[in-house]
């Protein structure tokens, strides 16, 4: 799990995770969607997005390019979300494996995870 400081956005260069200065700084950021862009562009690992609470659509362009390099990807029900905008937008993006309250997704999370490591 990686949490991005505010007015940063996070790649992954090289194998490594770098921080850099946020790329659009006036309107809505699309942090979590250059990362995620990053991430498929650049990572070897197997990836989890999961959508949580949170205003504009910021993350649902990436979901394809998740879903391309064989990702899993996870929606918070837009009814437990405080702000359902982000979720509402992964969902309509048609990108969406599981669509879970934030108690299930860690539980999803967990399953994925014992899954994968007993390969």
């Amino acid at each position: 799990m990686f949490i991005i400081p505010e007015k940063r956005d996070l790649h992954v260069r090289d194998g490594e995770f770098r921080l850099k200065p946020i790329s659009k700084p006036r309107g809505w950021p699309d942090v979590i969607t250059v990362s995620m862009r990053s991430l498929t562009e650049n990572w070897e690992g197997k990836l989890i997005a999961v959508i949580v609470s949170g205003y504009d659509g910021d993350g649902s362009v990436a979901l394809r390019g998740i879903k391309e390099v064989g990702g899993i990807t996870i929606a918070q029900k837009p009814e437990t979300a405080v702000q359902p905008d982000m979720p509402e937008s992964a969902i309509a993006s048609g990108f969406i494996d599981y669509i879970l309250s934030p108690e299930e997704i860690s539980e999803v999370i967990v399953q994925i995870s014992q899954a994968i490591s007993d390969l």
